[in-house]
């Protein structure tokens, strides 16, 4: 027996909460991810050290996200929160031991795999220095047991956000990148050159273990430990509904891991710009911090909610109200990622150059370091808006456990990418990468947004223009704004770390008054929503 809908109220104010909770620990997160990539930075610069870091861990993270990370969102959270909903914990706890033993089986036999393999896949996004390509095989390997240890710990997370439990998956990113930034300084500051490398590739494993940990906690109510009864009647029909709405998506995964992924980094390494997958990596790194806090968090908070809707439309098609708190509780947290997301990206483009100046420049990195950095995270940000929505309008389609549907969709706009990509890349050179993913985010968000809108019936009187419109104009604002403020405040405070931070946070804190007083306002009511929860807690 399900449960009733959820009112739009009440809905709509769990997805306030759990928003700000998982938008608090993405800034954790985020913050300790900047720390991470100064250490980086400040220890080795733009060298052959850190791009054959980044290239080993590049790899593993992609093997872990096709083999685990898409299954979380587009199957384990809707199916475990339907097990959850009408046949109880205890079922749920059966079923999630279950894949655990899948992906002990699994991910231990990809990590077996790769260790002979290690040198030609380092081959494949090294670019062709050998120097460069012999120390990503070494790294390579010392990472690689991090696979399991990353699938694990998505699972659990999985687990976790299915039961509507948002506190330790929202802080898991912060272990991890904690972890890692403390052995990283360590290294750095014991080691040098290839040994502290190594002791950083070391730390990623035990950083991985670190946040898998937090999830053991937040589980402690049931027991967790991995099973092969992969028989029990309960589970065979999950793991069959799982794998079903899996194939899509790994379809979808493993086109990603070879255009965005390793054809990415493979242009980055043989451009004209030396080193090109380190201010890759810088640029994306300050692109995710909006992205994690805005869009990721709204989008986990939202996934249950929309799951448990689905499945009343499903079980009961003609209760007009369950549809009709799934087209809320989709417009409502679209309304609050434009509203968010729009003065974030904006805000990020005007303070690109104080902000990487303070995080990266120093140590080994230079001004012109800075300048490429910031032409790169500023032709990202371009499209970070479209992404923003786009990931919600998949969690729509992946809450309705179609998975087709955007699995197409993403093949479709990755074709794009790879063809902007090689055409733009001899006229623009690393740049042409950041320009080529704006291009993909835009025509994926659209097809899928005329998608979903035929698929609900459309979003009409959920306010999306107006909050669009409302979040513009304040955008215009704090970019005048900042147009008046940083070059004042950079003459006020002048140069050295503590007057770059000074003058940053005074630019960024009048940057994010001038939006905040003009939706006030305006009367931009997702945002107002945000600042009752905050009041409250």
């Amino acid at each position: 027996m399900t449960d009733a809908a959820p009112s739009p109220a009440n809905a709509q104010s769990g997805v306030a909460r759990a928003s700000l909770l998982l938008g608090l620990g993405n800034i954790a997160s985020r913050v300790l991810g900047l720390l991470r990539d100064v250490a980086l930075s400040s220890v080795f610069g733009p060298s052959r050290a850190l791009e054959a870091f980044n290239n080993a861990v590049l790899v593993s993270r992609a093997v872990f996200d096709l083999l685990i990370a898409g299954h979380v969102n587009s199957a384990i959270v809707p199916v475990l929160s339907d097990i959850e909903a009408t046949q109880g914990r205890e079922a749920l706890y059966r079923v999630l031991r279950a894949l655990a033993g899948v992906i002990l089986v699994v991910g231990g036999l990809f990590v077996v795999l790769l260790l002979p393999l290690a040198a030609p896949v380092a081959g494949i996004v090294g670019g062709t220095d050998p120097e460069t390509l012999a120390l990503t095989t070494d790294l390579l390997r010392l990472t690689s047991p991090s696979i399991v240890l990353l699938a694990l710990f998505a699972l659990y997370s999985g687990a976790l956000y299915a039961l509507r439990s948002f506190r330790y998956p929202a802080f898991a990113a912060a272990a991890f990148n904690g972890t890692l930034v403390v052995l990283t300084w360590g290294s750095g500051q014991v080691l040098g050159g290839q040994s502290a490398i190594i002791a950083v590739a070391v730390a990623w494993v035990l950083a991985a273990l670190a946040q898998l940990a937090l999830q053991w906690v937040g589980l402690r109510g049931g027991s967790v430990w991995p099973s092969f009864r992969w028989r029990d009647p309960l589970v065979r029909p999950a793991l069959r509904r799982i794998g079903r709405l899996y194939v899509p998506v790994i379809g979808a995964l493993g086109l990603d891991l070879v255009t965005t992924r390793f054809l990415t980094y493979a242009l980055a390494a043989n451009a004209s710009i030396a080193h090109g997958n380190v201010y890759l990596t810088w640029a994306t790194t300050l692109m995710q911090f909006p992205q994690g806090l805005v869009a990721t968090a709204i989008s986990a908070a939202v996934l249950p909610t929309l799951s448990r809707t689905a499945a009343l439309m499903r079980d009961q098609p003609s209760d007009g109200q369950a549809a009709q708190a799934f087209r809320d509780t989709l417009g409502y947290g679209l309304r609050l990622t434009t509203a968010l997301i729009l003065p974030a990206a904006v805000g990020l483009a005007v303070l690109a150059v104080p902000a990487i100046r303070l995080l990266f420049e120093h140590g080994l990195t230079t001004p012109t370091d800075t300048d490429i950095t910031a032409t790169a995270l500023r032709l990202y940000l371009v499209g970070l808006p479209f992404a923003a929505w786009d990931l919600l309008l998949i969690y729509g389609f992946y809450a309705r456990q179609d998975t087709l549907t955007p699995a197409l969709v993403g093949a479709g706009s990755l074709l794009v990418y790879t063809v902007a990509a090689l055409l733009l890349t001899p006229a623009f050179g690393l740049y042409a990468l950041m320009m080529a993913d704006a291009i993909k985010h835009i025509t994926h968000a659209l097809v899928s947004a005329v998608l979903l809108w035929r698929r609900v019936g459309g979003l009409n009187g959920q306010g999306l223009v107006g909050t669009f419109a409302k979040s513009v104009l304040g955008c215009g604002v704090m970019v005048g704004v900042a147009a008046l403020v940083v070059p004042l405040s950079e003459r006020v405070f002048g140069a050295g770390g503590l007057g770059e931070l000074l003058a940053l946070g005074v630019a960024g804190a009048a940057c994010a008054l001038a939006y905040g007083l003009t939706a006030y306002a305006l009367r931009l009511d997702a945002l107002r929503d945000v600042v009752r929860v905050l009041r409250r807690r």
